[in-house]
């Protein structure tokens, strides 16, 4: 090393002598050494070569001797600057010429942890700023009155000073503003409140009276309805309601002569009430066939226009379609001339031309139902000629018709009916489907008789317990059905799911009435059939025979409501009832289990909780 240029170790000079150990560099250590020229302008440091044709290696081993006569590898790591370090100045030794420079400019900057924000110059986020003078509409001199000035007091005010206000007043007065106006705020707010309160009040009594309203119309229109099924009974349930009420008036009558007369008053009395029962059962049953004769037609009529009813389905749209094949063009021809057959009319040469179109139509098929139609239409033809009256032809225009219809359900004549047909058409399922009726000993078909929940066919036929009902029971059904079909608008309506309630039977529904729940409501005994519903014991779960409980109409608004420990255990043991009852169901024993290890899976939940 020449003394012109000497090597620096954190601004020491090195000696000749100087090991790097005597330096303080450690294995796998780093040091910094800056080599500096005393006389730059005579002596100046300049490259080798220039950096661009520098191909010094960045990593160099330098042999260094740790001991005596010990000598070790250290590798040595040459950083070289990018730039050249500009002279930022410093101050220099008057003696010997050496240039010492501030630490700042010596180091390395020290980075600033990055804030994740970014920050950008002042420049960039200032606005530009001037300057502007501004005056105000009021002079800002103050004039005096004075020899040859006059100066207006029209625009003066006369201030007078007030009390002193100390710092505990006016926080004092500011509080009690503060407390005077949430006064006002709450005042406001508890009007409100009150008034939501009061609306919420109306709304609900104008709920509570429409209800009111809704269950007195539904209760005089079933009234309405029971007294015109009364005097005008057209259906089945309608006869079973008259049967019903003649049973319930035989029973009155008959406990009414046991408490008041005995002996042979009492036995003539009783013969007295069998003759006007008896003569008002044949007065129902004079009055049904007259309802059957007078309902024929309309089934009739029913039947020949479901066969001649175009094929309908829904399209993705949403639109109905309707097409028409050749077996409903079939019906729909011949339903029109079999109500062309039907019409009554005095002119001759029209009903000549109905049958001669008759006679063409049945011809197409040769058989015997054919052949006796096309003879029948010839006789009447023959006895139109002689001028026989209209009214001694009704009963041969009666046979034609017979007939004709019998022609019509026939699926070789009119393949359209076949689907309409109560007996199938092939023998193995007709073959199938026959069943044995334990009273009657007739085989009928499956649909002759009642089925229940259970899948399982009843002994008798609808036709005995019909009768059976008629001669002995004489019970009434529609109360049970009304229920029954409640229920299932009702849950149709919450679930478009539920499922259980279109599985059970009417039956089913009398023995869920009269059985578990002794025909009455659960909370104040009510007896009106016709005013008991069922709803869900517990609202969250499907309706089933195991989640009810039967309330009148007024009782199911409360039925939320807190019920008492007793009312509670009598309502589960009905259930338990149910349960067994419909557990022996397979259709409803799938449904129980399903819902037994629900009501488990909730309890271990709870329980794990």
């Amino acid at each position: 090393i020449q003394h012109d240029r000497p090597v620096l170790v954190s601004g020491r000079v090195v000696e000749e002598q100087q090991t790097l150990m005597e330096l303080g560099v450690r294995p796998h250590g780093s040091t910094r050494m800056e080599m500096s020229s005393t006389d730059p302008t005579a002596h100046p440091l300049r490259p080798v070569r220039p950096p661009e044709h520098d191909n010094m290696p960045d990593v160099i081993t330098v042999r260094v001797q740790t001991d005596d006569e010990v000598f070790q590898e250290v590798v040595v790591e040459i950083e070289r600057p990018r730039q050249q370090k500009v002279f930022l100045g410093g101050y220099r030794h008057r003696l010997t010429g050496a240039e010492y420079h501030h630490a700042f400019v010596q180091t390395l900057p020290k980075r600033r942890p990055e804030k994740g924000v970014v920050v950008f110059s002042r420049n960039t986020q200032t606005v530009e700023l001037k300057s502007q003078a501004q005056q105000c509409p009021v002079s800002v001199s103050t004039q005096m009155t004075g020899i040859g000035c006059y100066i207006s007091c029209i625009n003066n005010k006369l201030v007078v000073p007030g009390n002193y206000t100390t710092a505990d007043e006016y926080h004092g007065r500011r509080l009690r503003a503060l407390i005077c106006l949430q006064s006002y705020a709450r005042r406001w707010l508890a009007q409100q409140a009150v008034n939501r309160l009061r609306q919420e009040r109306d709304r609900r009594l104008a709920w509570l009276d429409l209800q009111e309203k809704q269950r007195n119309e539904e209760k005089e229109e079933q009234l309405r309805d029971r007294r015109q099924r009364w005097l005008n009974p057209q259906r089945r349930e309608d006869f079973n309601l008259l049967y019903h009420a003649l049973e319930k008036w035989r029973r009155e009558e008959e406990q009414q002569i046991n408490l008041s007369l005995r002996g042979a008053e009492r036995k003539a009395a009783l013969c007295s009430l069998l003759e006007q029962e008896m003569q008002l059962i044949a007065a129902i049953g004079r009055h049904r066939i007259a309802v059957q004769n007078n309902n024929y037609d309309a089934t009739i009529r029913n039947f020949l226009d479901k066969s001649a009813a175009p094929h309908r389905w829904q399209a993705a749209d949403g639109r109905l379609i309707e097409m028409d094949s050749q077996h409903t063009l079939r019906a729909r021809e011949l339903r029109d001339l079999y109500n062309s057959v039907n019409q009554t009319t005095s002119n001759q040469d029209q009903r000549l031309l109905v049958l001669m179109t008759l006679k063409h139509t049945v011809k197409e098929h040769d058989c015997q139902l054919t052949r006796d139609i096309v003879d029948l239409i010839d006789r009447e033809v023959d006895l139109m000629t002689r001028g026989v009256k209209v009214a001694s032809l009704e009963g041969l225009r009666k046979r034609i018709s017979t007939l004709f219809l019998q022609y019509i359900k026939t699926p070789a004549f009119n393949p359209e009916v076949a689907k309409l047909l109560k007996v199938p058409q092939n023998l193995s399922q007709l073959r199938n489907d026959m069943f044995l009726c334990r009273s009657c000993q007739r085989y009928l078909r499956s649909a002759d008789f009642s089925p229940a929940a259970g899948a399982r066919l009843s002994g008798r036929c609808r036709d005995c317990a019909r009768l059976d009902n008629i001669a002995r029971s004489r019970d009434d059904f529609s109360c049970y059905r009304s229920i029954l079909k409640r229920l299932r608008a009702d849950e149709q309506r919450v679930s478009k799911n539920a499922k259980i309630p279109f599985l059970l039977q009417v039956e089913d529904v009398r023995y869920l009435v009269e059985v578990i729940w002794g025909s009455r409501s659960a909370l104040h005994a009510s007896t009106d059939l016709y005013n008991l519903v069922f709803v869900r014991w517990e609202p969250k779960k499907d309706w089933s025979p195991w989640n009810c409980i039967l309330l009148s109409k007024e009782e199911t608004s409360a039925h939320l409501e807190t019920y008492e420990a007793m009312f509670i255990r009598r309502i589960e043991h009905n259930h338990m009832l149910a349960r067994r009852h419909f557990g022996q169901i397979p259709v409803m024993a799938g449904y129980l289990h399903s819902h037994s290890a629900a009501a488990l899976g909730d309890t271990t939940a709870a329980s794990a909780h």
